[in-house]
């Protein structure tokens, strides 16, 4: 062989095989990737639903062994705080030297609170009086007084329990129909007054009814919290 015989180089490439691969490894990714983000909002909805399942239930706890009244209250003071529709916190009735509560109820704080997850919400649209009916808007009351620090008063949304540990926000008389505690997904948009859903999250929403005894059953499918509704906003 002669060797003043010049080779022509070679280019060094990915053949079409090799970018094939590559492009199909980069579309699981993305795809793993967009799963993952449209999870996220569910694992905080499922971990704001598991805490305040555990804070009803001190709440009825607090009810009967201080033999008062007790509500578990969900902010509703300015839709422009970020505690809005996230910040619950347990309060208790004081009563007299006797043991009687006074003409003027008096209200004091029984628990440090808990704040919902980022982007979780308390839903006043779906939460219900009656849940089975799907009726009965849930009270508020403005909290204040001697006995409550600065940083708690204001308005709130409110679940009761009586001395006797019955939740009281479910009874009519001698009729007891369970009242809805539900929870969603959703964003905060400056300047509005309330959060709204958005994209995926549309119907990324679960709760629990209260029964009697202050018992809860959760519920997951949203046919049973917004009846085939498409919800915009809490």
């Amino acid at each position: 062989m002669n060797p003043n015989i010049h080779r022509k180089p070679r280019f060094s490439g990915f053949t079409l095989v090799e970018l094939l691969v590559v492009i199909l490894i980069i579309s699981i990714l993305l795809t793993v990737g967009s799963v993952a983000l449209k999870g996220a909002g569910g694992k905080g909805v499922t971990t704001a639903l598991a805490t305040t399942e555990a804070l009803f239930d001190e709440a009825r706890s607090v009810a009967i062994g201080k033999g008062a009244r007790s509500r578990i209250l969900i902010n509703a003071d300015d839709p422009q705080s970020n505690d809005y529709l996230r910040q619950l916190v347990i309060v208790s009735e004081v009563l007299d030297e006797d043991g009687q509560p006074s003409e003027s109820p008096v209200w004091e704080v029984s628990s440090r609170g808990y704040t919902m997850p980022d982007k979780v919400f308390f839903s006043k649209e779906f939460s219900r009086r009656n849940h089975e009916a799907g009726s009965g808007e849930i009270e508020t009351f403005r909290l204040s007084g001697d006995r409550v620090s600065a940083m708690y008063e204001g308005e709130y949304y409110f679940y009761e329990f009586n001395s006797e540990g019955i939740c009281t926000t479910g009874l009519s008389g001698d009729t007891y129909s369970g009242p809805s505690f539900v929870v969603g997904a959703g964003i905060r948009t400056p300047g509005s007054d309330s959060p709204r859903t958005t994209g995926e999250a549309k119907r990324d929403f679960a709760g629990f009814v209260i029964w009697r005894n202050g018992s809860t059953s959760v519920f997951r499918n949203p046919d049973q919290i917004v009846g085939g509704q498409e919800p915009k906003n809490f």
